[in-house]
């Protein structure tokens, strides 16, 4: 059976992306802080590099640059992915696959696995730099769609977290 957010009795409960529990842990970890300034470093890195690519695609000048701008993508997103796995670990006991991000972290998988072939496109010489920059593209857009998914979760959460927040300060008027 795949995971989804339903699949968990608790996510069906009202409680939301989170546990009580795991709210706290999550928290209460430093890895938290880390994700969250790791997340938007990235995001413009990717939009630097993606900046250089294009020019390089569309001018035939500048691979080495885009090159090098790949090569500083796929580290940080390594480090968000070790970092990422770690944060998962401490708040839902499990390095990857949580029930909460079972998609997101699929679809990370496949962000990870088309940079991992830019390298070695890049390590191995194959094929030119012209399909190298064309996989780093493939790359870029499922970290957009992956970025997107992670955004989404999490501005759902928020939402969540505010209306029980709200309903737990609410007076009995509010329900009358």
């Amino acid at each position: 059976m795949i995971p989804n957010a339903a699949s968990s009795g608790r996510r069906l409960s009202g409680e939301g992306l989170y546990t009580a529990e795991e709210r706290k842990r999550r928290d209460a970890t430093g890895w938290t802080m880390v994700q969250g300034v790791l997340a938007p470093v990235q995001f413009l890195v990717f939009l630097v590099s993606l900046t250089l690519v294009l020019h390089a695609l569309s001018t035939g000048e500048g691979y080495a640059l885009a090159t090098a701008s790949v090569v500083v993508k796929t580290c940080v997103l390594y480090a968000i992915m070790v970092t990422g796995s770690i944060w998962e670990k401490v708040v839902f006991g499990r390095y990857l696959f949580a029930p909460a991000f079972f998609w997101e972290d699929a679809v990370s998988m496949v962000v990870i696995a088309l940079h991992t072939a830019y390298l070695a496109l890049l390590v191995f010489h194959a094929d030119g730099v012209h399909l190298q920059l064309i996989v780093a593209l493939a790359a870029y857009a499922t970290y957009v769609v992956n970025a997107g998914q992670f955004v989404f979760k999490l501005r759902a959460a928020r939402k969540q977290e505010e209306a029980a927040r709200r309903a737990t300060t609410a007076g009995p008027e509010a329900f009358a």
